[in-house]
């Protein structure tokens, strides 16, 4: 029998994310298991957060961002977010709570400061942040040095280091050679429980996506590593006529469908606002008719943030227009859905066709979990993660990273047999519960920090020197990259 306790989760941004989704699971199974659990946080936003942090399931706690900005000039995000971080860390070093445990993901750099709360640190790595930056100039090569050579050090301060799955286990050696430490691997699971609440049919959000057509769901953060335009292409030689397709029945099954891009959509970040309009843009270019629903509670600089209908983008549906969203809908082929609520994603789970899930490389993707629990089989790429949880030709299909292949396995899945696409869906169903449930996430979680905790923690021996030359390092670098630019 463990003896309960208490443990603080460390998380940058509380939104609605794949690894926000990872750590409210986490907290949760571990809440369930008789702990108790705090999150710390730079940023929640109550209109943009997953219900158990807002409805009083989760302790969350703001702190950290109240002196350095998210960037300067919109640059140094970096650079700001990591002192953020560590504004963040001393707030959890004075509080008086006493833990057994921090759960730190995302973000390494504050671990060293972390260890005087004399707690184990737990560290998830979803993912090295270094191979995810650009370095396309000498500037920016050098202004990330010091992050990339900062993230190895730091990450190695932890007590125990755990990844998302053996894709990401190989990258990580990979990426982090000074590291003697080969991380253990939890992959992510699903709260049923939150899937298996049936759609509020009268919820008014859900005007704007009943239509009679058959649904292509893409679900992803609008960030253009994410890959969406792979989406947009193969949806358009699917429907245009240009896969192959079979016969007049299957022809017509494929034309009458609609794609719905939907994901996380923050205006305060810039790349989520342009790749929107980029993705509206391309969609015209591809000859796609298109729609974009304005995101629940957007105050007005959000809403004017959206792709604008007057210059030849997206337009937003407006409950004034006198057509009926169903007849308005009829003429549409892509519909966009930034930052949709928790009912909208169960509404959508549970009317789509199939999921195309676009990145190549993806650390895990709980995205097509999500699918394969809803029983609607996934197009994926043949790459990463997803290589570890969908089953080809059983549960969904695993393509190259080309409209070809992507647009045969859409038509394929759109024109197939109801009993075999119905088939398709159990599997993935029973896969998931099988695999990825969260009691037996919970377990290993469990299992992992008691584990940690039977080991003496290290001293830090980076904090001192590293993060004082860091910081003075990487501000005179900020400021002579701006003056020299």
């Amino acid at each position: 029998m463990v003896r309960p306790l208490n443990i603080a989760f460390v998380h940058p941004d509380l939104g609605i994310g794949g690894a926000e989704r990872l750590v409210v699971d986490a907290a949760i199974s571990l809440q369930k298991r008789g702990h108790r659990v705090i999150i710390y946080t730079m940023h929640h936003d109550l209109s943009h957060c997953f219900a158990e942090t807002r409805d009083g399931t989760l302790d969350v706690r703001v702190g950290g961002n109240w002196l350095v900005p998210r960037s300067i000039g919109g640059r140094f995000h970096i650079l700001c977010t990591i002192l953020r971080s560590l504004m963040l860390a001393r707030q959890v070093v004075n509080d008086p709570e006493q833990y057994d445990a921090l759960f730190v993901d995302q973000l390494s750099a504050p671990i060293p400061l972390l260890k005087y709360t004399h707690a184990h640190i737990f560290f998830y790595c979803h993912f090295p942040d270094y191979l995810l930056a650009r370095r396309d100039s000498l500037g920016q090569k050098l202004y990330r040095a010091p992050f990339d050579l900062l993230e190895e050090f730091t990450t190695g301060e932890a007590d125990e280091i755990v990844v998302n799955s053996r894709f990401t286990q190989e990258t990580f050696r990979r990426a982090f050679p000074h590291l003697s430490t080969i991380p253990k691997v939890l992959s992510p699971a699903l709260n049923f429980e939150a899937y298996d609440r049936p759609v509020d049919s009268g919820d008014p959000l859900l005007r704007a996506l009943r239509m009679e057509k058959r649904i292509v769901l893409s679900i992803n953060r609008f960030e253009r590593k994410k890959d969406i335009g792979l989406a947009l292409r193969a949806f358009a030689l699917c429907i245009q006529g240009n896969s192959a397709t079979g016969n007049g029945v299957k022809r017509a099954a494929i034309n009458n469908c609609c794609l719905v891009v939907a994901g996380g959509w923050d205006p305060r970040v810039a790349e989520n606002t342009q790749y929107l309009k980029e993705l509206g843009a391309q969609a015209n270019q591809l000859g796609l008719r298109t729609r974009t629903v304005a995101p629940q509670k957007a105050n007005k600089e959000a809403l004017a943030l959206l792709p604008d209908g007057a210059v030849g983008a997206p337009t937003i549906l407006d409950d004034d227009d006198d057509d009926s969203p169903t007849d308005q809908l009829a003429s549409i082929d892509v519909l966009f859905l930034p930052s949709f609520t928790e009912n909208q994603r169960a509404f959508l789970l549970s009317a789509a066709r199939c999921v195309v899930y676009t990145p190549t490389n993806e650390h895990l993707g709980i995205v097509p979990l999500e699918a394969m629990y809803m029983r609607v089989p996934v197009v994926a790429a043949d790459s990463g993660g997803p290589r570890e949880t969908i089953q080809q030709g059983k549960t969904g299909y695993l393509c190259e990273p080309t409209e070809d292949d992507f647009a045969a396995a859409i038509a394929k899945l759109l024109s197939m047999d109801d009993d075999k696409w119905r088939a398709m869906g159990d599997a993935g169903h029973d896969r998931v519960k099988l695999a990825f449930s969260l009691d037996s996430f919970g377990a290993k979680l469990e299992h992992l920090i008691v584990g940690m905790l039977q080991r003496p923690t290290h001293a830090s021996v980076v904090l001192g020197v590293v993060i004082t030359l860091f910081i003075i390092f990487a501000v005179t670098l900020t400021l002579l990259l701006t003056w020299w630019r």
